[in-house]
């Protein structure tokens, strides 16, 4: 009994010095063989409970894809046209699951991607006075090429739909930038998944997640405090986790979603529960909002409004008439500068 207990200390140890870091050659080996197991074992089970079909038909699929991409013909275009689509799709999802992916630390690709593309968007149509700028629907910012529209003159698209004076209705401009923000949330949403399978596995495996739990260190800063205070009182309202609990936790920006996946997989909360709230949230009320507050700042209605604001507001400050007209004419030539820019 007592060869068998060291024996499973060293096993535990050497599971604990399995990593990438300290043995990457047979952790590669390892995860290689895990995965070939899995999917052996997942064909197994759809062939045994009735999948044969789906297993067949997608094969079939896959092999007229093929021939379909290979072979020339007049459906060549067609081809392309949707090999451009899904390229279209897969990029702006890779964003957002590279933005919520990683526990935390994941590329803020709405600050350098998203964000950037619905205010260039929104400039360009209020500037040229119509929305219909693009030449496709895919004609976005997308891997090493621009959109074909930001480098074009207004004169170009024709002349202006709407008042120059008044900008372009946000009901109209929202539409034209709709599709890249649903995707790019759909990609959040998936990216949120593997702390939730994690925290899931951990609990099925009879562990528990000790690091919730984790106090902050003795000279931890004014945030460490505040986050381990968030986490405490996420632990205690955990009983409260349910399809709408989560999909106000998703829909609202904050960087601790993480810890919402890794409780509701630790207190049982079921996948299609946790991932429709997830994606409910995040991919239509989340990037709404955001994408809303973007179109509303880089419009001129908005921005003419408050420059008629801050005039009011400044005229009551002494001898501020002749500060006035200097300050919006900086605004907008800071605007201008940032359209034209490359």
């Amino acid at each position: 009994a007592m060869s068998i207990s060291v024996l499973q200390i060293k096993h535990q140890q050497e599971i604990e010095r399995l990593n990438l870091a300290t043995q990457p050659f047979k952790t590669i080996k390892l995860f290689i063989l895990a995965v070939r197991r899995y999917l052996s074992q997942s064909v197994s089970y759809l062939w045994s409970h009735g999948g044969g079909w789906i297993i067949l038909s997608s094969s079939i699929i896959t092999v007229f894809g093929i021939l379909l991409a290979t072979i020339d013909g007049p459906h060549e275009k067609h081809v392309e046209e949707v090999t451009r689509y899904i390229e279209f799709g897969l990029w702006w999802m890779a964003l957002g699951i590279a933005s919520s992916i990683g526990l935390g630390s994941g590329l803020h690709t709405f600050v350098l991607y998203l964000g950037p593309h619905i205010a260039l968007f929104t400039l360009k149509a209020t500037q040229c006075g119509r929305v219909d700028i693009k030449s496709t629907p895919y004609d976005t910012i997308q891997l090493n090429r621009g959109p074909s529209w930001l480098g074009k003159d207004c004169a170009d698209f024709g002349d202006p739909i709407f008042p120059l004076s008044r900008g372009v209705p946000l009901s109209s401009i929202l539409p034209q930038i709709q599709l890249e923000a649903i995707l790019w949330g759909l990609g959040t949403a998936i990216g949120e998944l593997p702390p939730y399978f994690i925290s899931r596995a951990a609990r099925l495996s009879g562990d528990t997640m000790e690091e919730l739990d984790a106090s902050p260190a003795e000279d931890g800063g004014f945030v460490s405090i505040r986050i381990y205070r968030i986490k405490r009182w996420l632990l205690m309202h955990a009983q409260y986790l349910n399809f709408f609990s989560i999909l106000l936790l998703a829909s609202i920006p904050n960087p601790l979603f993480d810890l919402a996946g890794i409780m509701s997989g630790q207190f049982g909360v079921g996948f299609w529960e946790f991932f429709l709230a997830t994606l409910i949230g995040k991919a239509f009320i989340k990037t709404h909002i955001q994408t809303l507050f973007i179109i509303s700042v880089c419009n001129n209605q908005l921005l003419n409004w408050m420059e008629n604001e801050l005039v009011w507001v400044v005229s009551f400050i002494p001898g501020s008439d002749s500060v006035i007209p200097n300050i919006v004419n900086k605004l907008n030539s800071v605007k201008d500068k940032f359209l034209t820019a490359r």
